[in-house]
């Protein structure tokens, strides 16, 4: 566990970068840190593994006092990815990945055999790990920055906004290489975005973090978005916050209509049967589908499937990606009512 107990970060100029704050991480959870440029929360996650001292209040890693720890020591058990990777580009990504194994005594042979399998696991092609960073695109580098970071198999693993750099199809592959991840390995996590959505997506709890360092509200995602603590956790999160919650209700219940052929729309399938897009009245050409319904969506991802297709009518798909039945928006709304109701 990581417990902060009233830890406050003043600096020199008497800048109060982070005030008082209490809250804690048990172990095999996924804390977020959000909040707006300048309110505490990466210096909050830098202290967890000293790169910053607290000025006063106590900050513990498993019972223990971390300025009673060796700064070094506990650097190395602790994981750290940063923005942009900080990948060293004079070595392999292979060596990159090898690099806290082997500056705790483990042969780099052996180091760069057990590269290999984080490598797979992170979802990286092994074809990769002799070339250089700059050889790699951007969230290339980032699952090998996440890679060298799970190397050690360290119980902690430290996360500074490292998607942000990337453009937002990468980043929506990363943040569910990260979901993945989360699930499997349970690691102690501490991820610092600015971006709600990306907070509410990946947290077990989200911190909110106002001016002057001051925590706002540290709660699980869908009571955050369904009860903010007061204006300002309500003006960062958005005025769509309603439609931010529907990810957190599943959609199994909705009933599935039949799309051969709607209202002069029909459904144009690939061989597979996998959705392709929407003719009207027969045209030659056909009209994209819209975002998909998948078999574990929700209410969000079933009301997006809706709105987003042409012809008013979501499609769901299997687990192989074929089309299984229709989606209308009155149905999600009645399932939303209903869930309300409860």
């Amino acid at each position: 566990m990581i417990s902060f107990d009233r830890v406050t970060k003043t600096y020199p100029d008497g800048t109060v970068a982070v005030d008082n704050l209490t809250l804690d991480v048990p172990a095999g959870h996924l804390a977020v840190f959000v909040g707006p440029s300048g309110c505490g929360k990466t210096t909050s996650m830098r202290m967890i593994n000293r790169m910053v001292d607290p000025t006063s209040g106590t900050l513990t890693v498993d019972g223990a006092d971390v300025t009673k720890v060796n700064a070094v020591k506990l650097r190395l058990s602790i994981g750290y990815v940063i923005q942009n990777a900080g990948l060293m580009p004079h070595q392999r990504v292979i060596d990159n990945v090898a690099t806290v194994p082997v500056l705790r005594g483990q042969s780099r042979r052996a180091a760069r055999r057990a590269a290999l399998g984080v490598m797979e696991r992170v979802g990286l092609d092994l074809k990769l790990a002799g070339r250089y960073p700059a050889q790699l695109s951007g969230g290339q580098q980032q699952r090998v920055g996440v890679a060298r970071a799970l190397a050690g198999d360290p119980p902690i693993l430290l996360m500074d906004e490292p998607f942000s750099a990337v453009d937002p199809v990468v980043r929506e592959e990363l943040q569910a290489e990260m979901v993945r991840l989360q699930n499997d390995l349970h690691k102690t996590i501490v991820f610092v975005t600015h971006d709600i959505d990306e907070a509410v997506k990946l947290g077990d709890k989200v911190a909110v973090f106002g001016p002057g360092g001051v925590l706002q509200q540290y709660d699980v995602p869908a009571r955050l978005l369904a009860n903010p603590a007061n204006d300002f956790v309500a003006g960062f999160i958005g005025a769509d916050r309603g439609y931010r919650g529907l990810q957190f209700l599943h959609a199994s219940g909705l009933p599935l209509h039949d799309i051969t052929r709607l209202d002069g729309w029909e459904l144009v399938t690939r061989a597979d049967g996998s959705p392709l897009g929407w003719h009207k009245d027969r045209a030659s050409d056909y009209i994209a589908s819209g975002s998909l319904l998948p078999p574990d969506g929700t209410l969000r991802q079933a009301l997006d499937a809706a709105l987003s297709s042409p012809s008013g009518i979501g499609v769901a798909v299997d687990a192989d990606g074929r089309a299984i039945g229709g989606i209308r928006v009155e149905d999600v709304i009645e399932a939303i009512r209903v869930g309300k109701d409860r």
